[in-house]
């Protein structure tokens, strides 16, 4: 795999084929991704889900229930831009979580949108297997990529292609202000997929990234663990 973003490809010490491609979950294909939060109040979550959004000048659907808008919060537009985000979002909010599933399949099934984001709190009854079954159906039949964000729960079955779980990390160093916090860096585990191994990366937003499809930096973690302290006492060497 060749792209324009340093990100493309990891080197693995630990796999006889020492180039792996990252698996993009921003790669066009248009299914079902589920995206979960390690912890609550955490804005990793959005932040990766923009990364991932079609470079599109379509407009993105994002739909909310009362209790994702008072952890998540809302979108600041002004902050999208940030994130590689040209287009326009509508913004649905609504009280129930059956109302988030509905206008989501709904939204799913307009040639028009770039995508369809959904963000439901908790494992209410209606987020069932069947419901998650029936959005995959429609993204995968329409051609419209779905996202779903999950929050105040560990994972309950689900349909979905591919499933993540996110949480934040110390930012990068601040280019003028070792002082200031830099870019927000992630805790990408993708811990189920069709066609794709699980594994754990540090994500990211590359805003050198020539084309938008590689605006999603995955950047594999190490699984050796820190060396452990040298407590021997020091000794002379004869030359």
């Amino acid at each position: 795999m060749v792209t324009d973003s340093s990100f493309g490809q990891v080197i693995s010490l630990s796999s006889k084929r020492l180039v792996q491609d990252v698996p993009r979950p921003g790669g066009g294909d248009a299914v079902l991704r589920d995206v979960i939060s390690d912890a609550p109040f955490d804005a990793a979550i959005t932040g990766f889900v923009l990364s991932c959004l079609p470079g599109s000048a379509a407009p993105v659907m994002w739909v909310s229930d009362r209790m994702s808008q008072r952890e998540n919060g809302r979108l600041y537009g002004p902050a999208l831009a940030a994130f590689g985000f040209k287009g326009k979002v509508l913004r649905v909010e609504v009280s129930h979580p059956r109302d988030v599933l509905w206008a989501m399949e709904e939204g799913a099934g307009c040639a028009g949108l770039a995508a369809v984001v959904g963000e439901i709190h908790g494992a209410p009854e209606v987020l069932s297997f069947t419901a998650t079954k029936r959005l995959a159906l429609r993204a995968e039949a329409s051609g419209v990529p779905i996202w779903l964000i999950r929050t105040g729960e560990d994972g309950a079955l689900s349909a979905a292609r591919e499933r993540w779980r996110l949480r934040s990390l110390p930012s990068a160093a601040h280019p003028y202000d070792p002082q200031a916090p830099g870019a927000p860096l992630w805790e990408a585990e993708l811990f189920r997929a069709r066609g794709r191994a699980p594994g754990v990366w540090r994500a990211g937003y590359d805003a050198g990234a020539a084309h938008s499809e590689d605006r999603l930096s995955l950047v594999s973690r190490s699984g050796d663990g820190s060396v452990a302290p040298d407590r021997q006492p020091a000794t002379d060497v004869a030359g």
